[in-house]
């Protein structure tokens, strides 16, 4: 089974012995982002649709999404899509994770962006100041 889609060159090997599905495409799409076969925010196909190009379970296509959005590969923007995310040090990007888990929680909680800046800015001045 190959994806079809010009850019995102996948290959799922269902031959006996061969790793699981979500592997191979989780590995192949690390790969390319690794190799900047698919650059920062390239955007990704939808899972239905790549679940219909390479003949899988959608169930099986999000669970290779969720594991790379997990190891930092990619970013999902909600109904914008999964992109490809910026590469970088590890502790940077957790950073950046958390910052914008941050802000989205302080947004629902109707904070202002001063109230929800200087709560941030309290929690770091308390835990450098060690």
């Amino acid at each position: 089974m190959t994806s079809t889609s010009p850019h995102l060159k996948i290959r799922i090997d269902g031959a006996p012995g061969a790793a699981a599905p979500y592997e191979q495409l989780r590995s192949q799409i690390a790969a390319g982002a690794r190799a900047g076969r698919l650059p920062a925010g390239f955007k990704l196909p939808t899972v239905r649709g790549l679940a219909e190009d390479l003949g899988l379970a959608a169930n099986t296509v999000a669970k290779a999404y969720r594991a790379l959005e997990s190891d930092g590969v990619i970013e999902t923007r909600g109904r914008a899509g999964s992109f490809v995310a910026a590469s970088g040090d590890g502790p940077a990007k957790e950073a950046a994770t958390a910052a914008q888990a941050y802000a989205e929680r302080a947004r629902r909680l109707g904070l202002t962006f001063d109230e929800a800046t200087a709560a941030a800015l309290d929690a770091l001045r308390a835990r450098y100041a060690d």
